[in-house]
Parts: structure tokens; C-alpha cells; sequence
């Protein structure tokens, strides 16, 4: 993949966000409405094309943790939040970041993860799991060697110890397993195909209306 190729002759190890979003969107996975501004300029177009309500996060292959350092502003309603917000991230930015990623904001109560290791006996394998603040808290995830059958996305998700959040419970509706499915699948699929990822991390996925949706990912080559 050219991204990819690209990153590797500058000798970097990862993606920045916005770049490992590209390579899902490649795959056909379902990822967040974004542009990536970099100045003031294009700021407000970039806003007005995604729709409030927005999230706003400092953008580079060299941030990790963003939420830690005050990079990331969510649930920015309008043009004066979006100037301020944007501003801020920058400031804090200093020279660490290259852009700032303007993105849809999806709602949604429950956030899973979805992600890929190649590990030196098996080679690419398939995680999913609880995601959010919850991934390293709980640790409820589970793990496959690729490629992934239909039937071994299924198993996946029945086999987390927090599986009955993917049903209909407190008014939420049924998590479209079938989609969710398709996720899994294509992960490994990417990992088989690329023998430069050396991990990949969508943490977190939030089902938005039963169906999921990639909101942060990470791409690490090696």
C-alpha cells in the first residue's frame, strides 16, 4: 500500500491516526467522518462539511495519548468552539503534532476493540474485546490466528466475559453482529496482506445505532 510504503522510507514506525484510518477506509471498514486541517483557514469548511457536533484532536504520527495530554476536545457545537478548541490543541501541540484532525462526533454507549498482532510463531492475530478506558482496566479480550472464518468472528464475541453488551439491553439495540463480523475478519485480512503491520489498535469502537464504527486507530509498522 503506497501509505504505507511512504511511512517506511521516512523510517517511521507508525501511522498517525488520520493515516491508519485510510488504510481501514482501503479495506472498506467503517470509520469516522474526518479532514485534517492545518491551519485556521481551513478550519471552519472542514467543520462545516462533517456537521456539528465535532470532535477535535492534535494529529501525528508521534502523539500517543492524546486524551493524557489535553489534545483531544469533544462535543464542539459550534464555529466559535471549534476556533477555540482548535487554538488549544495547537498551543498544546507545540511542535509535536503536524495537524489537527476535524472529525464526526459518533454517539454511542458501548465501545469495543478491535485489533491485530503478528506474533512470531502464528504470524497475524485477530483481538477483540471490551475497548475504551475498560481494554487494559479488564482485560476481557480475546484472540485469533488469521484468517478468520465467519463462524470464528461469531465465536469471538461470544467468548468475551462481556458478551451480553452486543444484545439488546437498557434500550440499546442489538449490536449488528454480522457487521461487527465483517470487522474482524477484514483486520486479519489486512494483517495477512501486509507484512509490514506490525499491530494494529481500534480502540475505541463504538456501536453507534447497532452498527460499529472505527473512532481512534493505530497503525504500527515494523
Amino acid at each position: 500500500m503506497k501509505l504505507i510504503d511512504e511511512a517506511l522510507r521516512e523510517g517511521r514506525c507508525q501511522l498517525s491516526e488520520y493515516e491508519s484510518k485510510q488504510v481501514l477506509a482501503a479495506y472498506g471498514l467503517p470509520v469516522t467522518d474526518e479532514c485534517l486541517v492545518k491551519t485556521p483557514e481551513e478550519l471552519i469548511p472542514a467543520a462545516d462539511k462533517i456537521g456539528y457536533p465535532l470532535v477535535l484532536k492534535a494529529c501525528s504520527a508521534d502523539i500517543a495519548h492524546k486524551t493524557e495530554k489535553g489534545l483531544i476536545r469533544v462535543d464542539v457545537r459550534n464555529e466559535e468552539e471549534a476556533k477555540t478548541a482548535f487554538t488549544d490543541i495547537v498551543q498544546r501541540m507545540n511542535s509535536d503534532g503536524d495537524a489537527v484532525l476535524v472529525q464526526q462526533m459518533v454517539k454511542g454507549q458501548r465501545e469495543l476493540v478491535v485489533g491485530l498482532t503478528r506474533d512470531p510463531q502464528f504470524g497475524p492475530c485477530v483481538m477483540f474485546g471490551l475497548g475504551g478506558i475498560f481494554t487494559e482496566i479488564l482485560e476481557d479480550t480475546v484472540f485469533r490466528v488469521a484468517p478468520l472464518e465467519r463462524f470464528d468472528a461469531m465465536d469471538m464475541m461470544q467468548e468475551i466475559k462481556s458478551h451480553k453488551i452486543l444484545n439488546a439491553v437498557r434500550g440499546l439495540e442489538a449490536v449488528d453482529r454480522e457487521r461487527l463480523a465483517d470487522m474482524l475478519i477484514t483486520v486479519g485480512q489486512i494483517g495477512i496482506e501486509n507484512e509490514s503491520i506490525k499491530e494494529i489498535d481500534i480502540n475505541p469502537v463504538i456501536i453507534s445505532r447497532g452498527k460499529p464504527v472505527a473512532v481512534d486507530a493505530l497503525v504500527v509498522l515494523g
